[in-house]
């Protein structure tokens, strides 16, 4: 592996980085916290064993790469490749000493492609899921930017409730009115995440009736509430927080959290405390 000092790790309060010297238990330990980041400073030699630990970490981690200098980069223009099959999150060019306000930044922007990058998690994460329905759940998740309903959501796909229930039921899945409200709240952490609008106004144009509901539905589907979901950066371990909870109550009978081969999912069932004894309420800003 390449020397430890190029392996980080990124947690709540976002303050700064932490050498990853422990190897992959130190790992599964920043995994346990949501809204916790792998940060990889590439070097120019890219080690086997550097690309499988990276490549085997936990689900809800996602991976932050800070590519090599331009002339390492045209020098070995095939590194980007074993780099993308690691699945980052986000790329950050090399500029000197890894900032812990940059990669906070890479994991609050929004996904480019929301849908494609649900499916592909899944994928990663071992989820069977057949190209067939790869293509109705991107199309759901899609749809979830204005459909509210199942009922409004199997109008949209032209299908009807049954039968759309049918397909998931057959496949292990969870249900579609599972995944539209997974889909909706993706889309809530990014808005909260990356706006200092308030819980109950973001609430209201998303389509809840307050901010109440909001948050009982939230932490119904993922054991989380809204501030901690603005607080904790990211979307993969929310994902991670809700196939856990598919799991547990045999909802995903087609996976289990250890996932085929990948480690077993990580996020707490219990979030932590969101601010450390003494330390104030971070001041948000907007990102445009």
């Amino acid at each position: 592996m390449e020397p430890r000092a190029r392996l980080h790790v990124l947690s709540f309060p976002y303050e700064s980085l932490e050498p990853l010297t422990g190897g992959r238990e130190q790992m599964l330990i920043a995994a346990r916290s949501p809204g916790s980041a792998l940060v990889w400073e590439v070097g120019p030699v890219l080690r086997p064993e550097t690309l499988s630990f990276v490549e085997g970490r936990p689900g809800g981690l996602p991976l932050v790469a800070v590519l090599p200098e331009a002339a390492v980069l045209e020098e070995h223009p095939n590194i980007l490749a074993p780099i993308q099959a690691c699945r980052p999150h986000g790329l950050l060019p090399c500029g000197g000493a890894v900032d812990a306000r940059d990669v906070a930044s890479v994991l609050r922007r929004p996904p480019l492609d929301l849908p494609a990058d649900v499916t592909d998690y899944l994928r990663w994460r071992g989820i069977p899921v057949d190209p067939d329905t790869t293509r109705l759940l991107r199309r759901i998740i899609e749809l979830s930017a204005e459909a509210r309903t199942i009922t409004g959501l199997s109008r949209h796909l032209y299908m009807s409730r049954r039968a759309l229930g049918r397909r998931f039921l057959a496949r292990g899945l969870p249900v579609p009115s599972h995944w539209l409200q997974l889909s909706r709240i993706l889309r809530l952490a990014c808005r909260l995440q990356n706006t200092a609008a308030t819980i109950v106004s973001i609430a209201y144009e998303s389509g809840y009736p307050d901010g109440f509901s909001l948050s009982n539905q939230m932490h119904r589907l993922i054991g989380y509430r809204p501030s901690q979901v603005r607080d904790f950066l990211g979307w993969e371990w929310i994902i991670e927080a809700w196939l856990r909870r598919e799991a547990e109550r045999g909802g995903l009978s087609s996976w289990a959290p250890a996932g085929r081969g990948r480690e077993a999912a990580t996020v707490a069932a219990t979030p932590p405390s969101l601010t450390r004894p003494g330390t104030p309420r971070r001041s948000r800003t907007p990102v445009s």
